[in-house]
């Protein structure tokens, strides 16, 4: 009798792992769609701001990676506060030369302003549907 609990408990803790590891992968998509689609809408956003035509895009983005690699980096390393605002106006100072030979000293500093305005959309974006998804729990 106590053998076959132990079965019955068994398999229904098995059949529960593989449901959650089910719901937690298609959360992980989604997530993963969600910022496909957000870098896809900021690689439209820039390219549209900056105007660029085709050879530029191809000389502008690959230096962007770059860029982009660099600043995430510095986002995750625990230092101060302070200490991580100098870390990414330097970088920014590293490649402010490198997109200037490609698309010139005025786009590239409007590059840096519609870079900053598009991630604080974004931020906006998601707060204000947080706000919404909190808002529709308190609800009866």
């Amino acid at each position: 009798m106590i053998k076959k609990q132990l079965l019955y408990g068994l398999l229904f803790i098995c059949s529960i792992f593989p449901a959650f590891a089910q719901e937690q992968s298609q959360q992980e998509r989604g997530e993963r769609d969600g910022r496909k689609k957000i870098k896809a809408l900021y690689i439209a956003y820039i390219s549209d701001a900056l105007n660029l035509n085709e050879e530029e895009s191809q000389r502008f983005w690959p230096i962007h990676k770059q860029y982009d690699t660099e600043m995430k980096e510095q986002h995750l390393q625990s230092v101060s506060e302070l200490e991580k605002e100098e870390a990414l106006l330097n970088i920014k100072k590293k490649y402010k030369d490198r997109f200037a030979k490609v698309i010139g000293l005025e786009r590239t500093n409007k590059f840096y302003k519609k870079d900053k305005e598009f991630r604080d959309k974004v931020i906006e974006h998601l707060k204000k549907k947080r706000m919404e998804r909190m808002g529709g729990r308190n609800k009866p």
